[in-house]
Parts: structure tokens; C-alpha cells; sequence
């Protein structure tokens, strides 16, 4: 049990790390974070080692230097958690990380444990994209393995469109492809694994994206308690199969008929979890950090209903955003992440609590559309 006073290790310094470190000063722990840009969001609240994610040199310094170590992001490469883990504990481990950072792995790893998922095939070529659709059929969307995110690394393929345009589109990088999916809502189970196996899910999160980008997430989620009951379930057994220790977030698909598909694991707290800092008795970040250090966890119980809005860097393109107008509801907390604006760059986030989500969701429509 690793209490106040203890050093906590971070491999990456984005609003991820830079919240888990707000939550760890808080709490009375140092934080030690590795990110190639000295002023990344998390350096107000950590020390910061200037060097890149793969830099195992710097990597085995910041080990060296903290009690225990974590991620947040999966973009860490698994080879450096295998370098570091020798010299201090690291959640999750390698193993776990590489199983989820590649998604051939990950769908593999849902397969051996019998999770539902959308159809899938291996692409390592052209040739074997094609025979790929042949089984799969079209529409389908080719994914890069590694690297991947917010809609980038991958790309749909229509009943007419080119399968060697999109292989290109890819930089003919190793691939996976999925089957379309039509469904009806898309949610997340956040939840929290400790030491000893003790397990929290937060309420479950129903999540809206545009270009790929998470827009607005609502807890508690608009589906039934058998849904949620299912959701969860299924997301401890992806938490168990892994081993994890820490923060989790797993992305499902709910259909129409109500079937649920995994469609992605994030082995580290989720953006679609920012609803928990403020929303909820215990943060996705504290709990976390009471995750790895060994501590009980913490309730995961709501405070009141949340609508978490992501403001991106669009609403800046204008000049000011209008975070007057924002503040102006007595249920919003406003977090912004010390970013410089860019197009479809999350900058932060605002919390509306609510017992009105429909009335919050409208609300937040008026202002930024």
C-alpha cells in the first residue's frame, strides 16, 4: 500500500496525466510525468522528463525516481512498460498493454474469451484485404493495428469504393478489418480493478462522437437495467481476462435488438469518464491512483445526473469561445486542458449537472451547435 508522500510515475503528460496529477497533488502524492514537450498540459502539476514515449533510457529514469507507474495513453510501447516493470511495479503491465494497444491482439483476446464483437479479418496486404471483404462483405472499415485514434488510422469501405485506394490510404500499414456496425447507441463501462480484485463500475456512459470525436457523453445512459447489467458484466470479464489493475474503459455498441458488441478497450482513465470528476464521489483519476497504489477503492456512486461536453479547438477559431455563456449555468464546471487552439483539438471539457439531461443536452446545442 503505497500511501501520501509516495511518487507516482507517469508515462505520457496529455489532460489525461494532467487530471490524474491534479488528483495525486490533491491527495498528497508527488507525480513524475515523461512527455516529449516540456510545457504539455500535465507540467503545472508534475515534474516533467523532456523525452519521447519509446525513450527507454528516460523511461528507466523516471522508474527510478517513483514508487509505482502508470499510462495514459496506450501509445506507450509495451516493450518500454517490459524495461521498466523490472525495477518498479507499472499498471497495467506489458503484457496487458501489448495485448490492447494492437488491435488484432485485442480482437483476438475478445475471441479466446468468447466476448461478442463485430466480425473481423487479419490484413497484412491487398490480396488479403480482398479475400477479407469477400468473407466480411461491405460496407466494412480498415484499421490500422497500432496508433490509431479519434478517427484517424482508419477508413470505410463502401459497396463502390476502390479496396486499393483505401489500402493506400493507410500507408499499407498492418491492418484489421471490422464489419459495419448498425446500432442504435454507443456506450462505455468505466470501472475500476484493484489490487486484490475488488471491482467499481461507474455508471454507464452513452457517448455521441462527430468526425470521430467524442462530442458529448450522458451518464447514466439511456438503456435498460438489463443493458447495463449486461455492459458491466461484460466489462469486468474483459478486466479480469487482461489481469488489469487500474481504471479501465471498455466501448460497446448496443443494437437495436438490444445484442451488445465490444467494439474498444482503453487500458487507462477515458475521456468518456471526465463525467466522474465532479459527477460522481470518486473520480476516474483518484480512483486510479488508489487502484495502483493498493489502496480500497473508492464509491463510484453518481452525485447527480452529468452531460460531459468536449470543447474543441473549432470554438476558438472565431476568437473567444464562449465560456462566459458556458459558466452563466449554475451546473457547470468548466475544465480547460493550458492547450493552444487548433482545429478538432480537445481543449477541455464542461460538466453540466443536471436532473434534466435532455434540458442540459439542448442547452449545450444552443451554444456550440
Amino acid at each position: 500500500m503505497l500511501l501520501p508522500g509516495s511518487t507516482i510515475g507517469v508515462l505520457g503528460g496529455g489532460q489525461l496525466g494532467r487530471m490524474l496529477a491534479m488528483e495525486a497533488r490533491r491527495m498528497g502524492y508527488g507525480v513524475h510525468a515523461l512527455d516529449p514537450d516540456p510545457d504539455c498540459c500535465a507540467a503545472p502539476f508534475a515534474e516533467i522528463i523532456t523525452a519521447p514515449l519509446d525513450d527507454v533510457e528516460a523511461a528507466r529514469y523516471l522508474a527510478a525516481h517513483c514508487d509505482v507507474l502508470t499510462i495514459e495513453t496506450e501509445h506507450v510501447p509495451a516493450a518500454v512498460l517490459a524495461q521498466i516493470e523490472t525495477l518498479r511495479p507499472v499498471y497495467p503491465n506489458s503484457a496487458a498493454l501489448a495485448t490492447v494497444q494492437d488491435r488484432l491482439r485485442q480482437r483476438e483476446f475478445l475471441n479466446r474469451h468468447q466476448l461478442p464483437q463485430t466480425a473481423y479479418a487479419a490484413v497484412d496486404d491487398l490480396a488479403s484485404l480482398n479475400q477479407a471483404l469477400s468473407g466480411i462483405g461491405r460496407p466494412a472499415v480498415l484499421k490500422t493495428r497500432t496508433s490509431g485514434y479519434d478517427g484517424k488510422g482508419q477508413v470505410r469501405i463502401g459497396a463502390g469504393d476502390d479496396a486499393a485506394a483505401a489500402w493506400a490510404a493507410i500507408a499499407e500499414a498492418p491492418a484489421v478489418l471490422e464489419a459495419w456496425v448498425q446500432y442504435d447507441k454507443e456506450i462505455s463501462v468505466i470501472l475500476a480493478r484493484g489490487h486484490d480484485g475488488d471491482i467499481r463500475c461507474y455508471p454507464l456512459a452513452q457517448n455521441e462522437h462527430r468526425q470521430h470525436i467524442l462530442h458529448v457523453t450522458r451518464a447514466p445512459a439511456r438503456v435498460t437495467p438489463a443493458v447495463v447489467q449486461r455492459a458491466q458484466a461484460l466489462a469486468v470479464a474483459v478486466a479480469e481476462g487482461l489481469g488489469h489493475v487500474g481504471v479501465m474503459a471498455v466501448e460497446m455498441f448496443v443494437l437495436e435488438s438490444g445484442e451488445l458488441l465490444i467494439n474498444e478497450v482503453a487500458p487507462r482513465t477515458h475521456n468518456s469518464g471526465h463525467y466522474t470528476f465532479g459527477g460522481c464521489v470518486t473520480s476516474q483519476f483518484e480512483q486510479h491512483l488508489r487502484a495502483i497504489c493498493g489502496l480500497p477503492l473508492g464509491d463510484a456512486e453518481p452525485l447527480r445526473p452529468a452531460l460531459m461536453l468536449n470543447l474543441l479547438g473549432d470554438l476558438w477559431a472565431n476568437g473567444a469561445p464562449p465560456l462566459a455563456r458556458i459558466l452563466t449555468h449554475p451546473g457547470a464546471r468548466l475544465h480547460l486542458y493550458g492547450k493552444q487552439p487548433r482545429a478538432g483539438r480537445k481543449l477541455g471539457h464542461v460538466l453540466l449537472l443536471d436532473e434534466d439531461l435532455d434540458a442540459a443536452q439542448a442547452w449545450v446545442d444552443a451554444i456550440v451547435g
